[in-house]
């Protein structure tokens, strides 16, 4: 690119929206996101020399949006509960004290969105991250440095109270 400031403006056309859409989803406040946008760019455009061409370009950028949202959600505290380090868990997914007939819920993607906004920042997190992102549940782990069956039971109780919410939404509108 040479530093040519056309081309720097190019890719932040070509990137940004995407790259805002996949920090709000992790963070869940604009203002958040925003700000993550403009550091991931900046790291970007830093180390861009750095780029070795083993994915795409979108796909590298993505990864530095996801590990700065990750940060940022670290340094409010991000909550997730490691199972490992608290004894025996019943397996939530096979529990019938929670069920919720997810066949029988239709929504439009504006309301999922608007209540996976709502979504605790861990559940949030692992939710986005694993149904939106792509990532497994190892590569989540090891982004977020906690157990896999930290990051499968958070996604179960994301997936429960995400389903609840639309559910109590859906109920009152």
């Amino acid at each position: 690119m040479d530093g040519k400031p056309s081309a720097y403006r190019s890719l932040y056309d070509r990137y940004a929206k995407a790259m805002f859409n996949t920090a709000l989803r992790i963070v869940g406040r604009v203002p958040d996101a925003e700000d993550i946008l403009q550091e991931s760019f900046a790291d970007a455009f830093i180390q861009l020399k750095s780029f070795e061409n083993k994915s795409t370009f979108g796909a590298w950028l993505k990864q530095i949006v996801v590990y700065k949202s990750i940060n940022f959600l670290k340094k409010k505290k991000l909550s997730l509960i490691d199972l490992d380090n608290t004894g025996d868990v019943a397996d939530e997914d096979e529990s019938d004290s929670y069920r919720i007939d997810e066949e029988a819920l239709w929504f439009t993607v504006d309301m999922i969105k608007q209540n996976i906004l709502e979504l605790p920042d861990g559940y949030r997190t692992v939710l986005t991250l694993y149904l939106l992102e792509g990532y497994d549940h190892e590569e989540i782990a090891e982004i977020l440095n906690v157990a896999q069956s930290t990051v499968r039971t958070q996604y179960i109780r994301a997936k429960q109270k995400l389903l609840s919410l639309l559910k109590e939404n859906a109920l009152y509108e």
